[in-house]
């Protein structure tokens, strides 16, 4: 895959559109080891506290949650359309019942800032650095609604903002 980096005022992507679409947030370190994507489809892209930041939301019984909570760093990529099947297997099985990297026949590759792999096949590839942790409480929605209809177990997501430190992607991603 041909990508190249891009700086993040020339970013150019539906960010809607980018999370129906699904990526993998992959938590870990190369140096260490350490890889485990999981698939997100909730997040938010924006700044705050002058830099440009995504928001993920993890749930607390993800294998993945250990990963993002042991390093500073993860990555998300957007994989291209045809692998969809990658996308739903990350996103269905755990990563402490089998090695999703191998069963799905990704390629990690080493980051340029940071210590969280990329994947080879990806199209973009986010390198995130986190700044802030929470978790999601139930007290305060507003909407209690979004209670019953997204936490009946009351399974919080723990929510990480990160800094955007580095973008690589394809030339679509390029305005």
């Amino acid at each position: 895959m041909e990508r190249s980096t891009i700086d993040v005022k020339d970013f150019n992507s539906d960010v809607f559109g980018l999370l129906n679409r699904w990526l993998l947030l992959t938590g870990g370190s190369v140096e260490e080891g350490e890889c485990n994507p999981m698939t997100v489809s909730w997040g938010l892209f924006g700044m705050i506290w002058f830099k440009p930041v995504v928001m993920i939301a993890v749930r607390p019984q993800r294998y993945t949650l250990r990963l993002i909570e042991k390093y500073d760093t993860f990555t998300l990529c957007a994989l291209p359309d045809e692998m969809k099947d990658v996308l739903n297997f990350c996103g269905t099985k755990s990563g402490a019942d089998c090695n999703k990297v191998r069963e799905c026949g990704l390629t990690p590759t080493a980051s340029e800032k940071i210590a969280a792999p990329g994947l080879e096949e990806a199209e973009l590839i986010m390198e995130c650095r986190k700044l802030y942790h929470d978790e999601i409480k139930g007290k305060n929605f507003l909407d209690k609604r979004i209670i019953d209809e997204c936490y009946p177990e009351r399974d919080y997501h723990q929510v990480f903002i990160a800094e955007i430190l580095r973008l690589e992607a394809i030339r679509k991603y390029k305005k």
